[in-house]
């Protein structure tokens, strides 16, 4: 059974950074591209952050180009979201997903964390 877990979301103030985490299990994790996505309330469900099999290429979303990061830790079956210079309109819902690629539909998706970026 395919479990990918999310954690490390919460409240945070504009201009902070916070850092996601999705541990995955049940499946041989160096062998599927991971993917965040985020949803905020009443939009659709975008691509953040995309990251190869072995981290060579990774792909982000225009609106977060130059804030966030994405690294993962095959050892660990873990992929992780840096996000700096937050902004109220990063708010949302951000899920972990494993893929056959970065820009392909995933497979498998996690439960989702909420990031609230507020003063």
């Amino acid at each position: 059974q395919v479990q990918l877990v999310e954690s490390g979301g919460g409240l945070v103030q504009p201009g902070g950074s916070q850092r996601l985490s999705c541990a995955a299990s049940g499946l041989t994790f160096s062998m599927y591209a991971m993917t965040w996505y985020r949803q905020a309330p009443r939009k659709e469900r975008e691509l953040v952050a995309g990251i190869s099999t072995a981290g060579g290429t990774t792909i982000f979303a225009d609106s977060v180009k130059g804030r966030f990061t994405i690294s993962r830790d095959n050892a660990k079956n873990t992929v992780y979201l840096q996000m700096n210079s937050l902004k109220p309109e990063d708010t949302a819902v951000y899920t972990c997903a494993a893929g056959p690629s970065p820009w392909a539909h995933p497979y498998y998706w996690g439960q989702g964390t909420q990031v609230a970026v507020s003063s």
